[in-house]
């Protein structure tokens, strides 16, 4: 249900929050972002088979960084995407809310957290959750990679601007969004999107 999927996406943010104590550690700091998401399609069950694609949206991330050393930092990373399952000629739109889940890291270039070009990764969970009533939500495993950049701007304050790539393992042999009867059945092996992400780190 929309409630339910409002209530798993608060959850996870007030998770990060929650541990939001030990980012007074050097090197460690949260980031909240704004970003927009493109990608992603899925191949119909029936035959003929079509491929169904996911509409470009906005998206929410938050970040939660531990440092390791100079140069490294543990990542926990949470972001929402709402869009939905484009139309076609014989399929109506699917709204789809895409959430990922991972743990992973950064590593800064020039060997100074806070402070110029750096990469970012990680491991995890991918939850898709369909807005039609006889669908349930879906969980995969999921990895991010990406490149970013970071300008401080005053005291605690910095930018950061990243391009993510996200690729989920679907499974050839999943029927996807199916409660009973499959209202939608698609199936595919991975799912890949692509997102730039502006955000503010303290």
């Amino acid at each position: 249900a929309p409630q339910e999927q409002r209530v798993y996406g608060l959850n996870a943010c007030l998770a990060l929050f929650a541990l939001a104590g030990p980012c007074a550690a050097q090197g460690s700091g949260l980031t909240v972002y704004g970003g927009f998401r493109g990608g992603g399609s899925f191949l119909t069950e029936a035959e003929p088979q079509r491929s169904l694609s996911l509409d470009a949206s906005a998206a929410g991330s938050i970040a939660l960084d531990w440092g390791v050393d100079s140069a490294r930092q543990v990542q926990l990373f949470a972001s929402y995407q709402s869009t939905e399952i484009a139309a076609s000629a014989s399929t109506p739109a699917v709204p789809l809310d895409v959430s990922y889940l991972h743990l992973g890291g950064t590593n800064y270039f020039e060997g100074g957290i806070g402070r110029g070009a750096y990469v970012v990764g990680g491991l995890g969970a991918t939850r898709m959750a369909p807005g039609l009533s006889g669908l349930s939500a879906e969980y995969f495993p999921s990895m991010n990679l990406g490149l970013g950049y970071q300008w401080p701007i005053a005291g605690p304050l910095s930018l950061r601007m990243e391009v993510r790539g996200y690729f989920t393992l679907v499974g050839s042999s999943s029927r996807l969004f199916c409660s009973g009867g499959c209202v939608l059945a698609i199936k595919g092996d991975g799912f890949t999107q692509v997102e730039g992400l502006l955000g503010l780190n303290v």
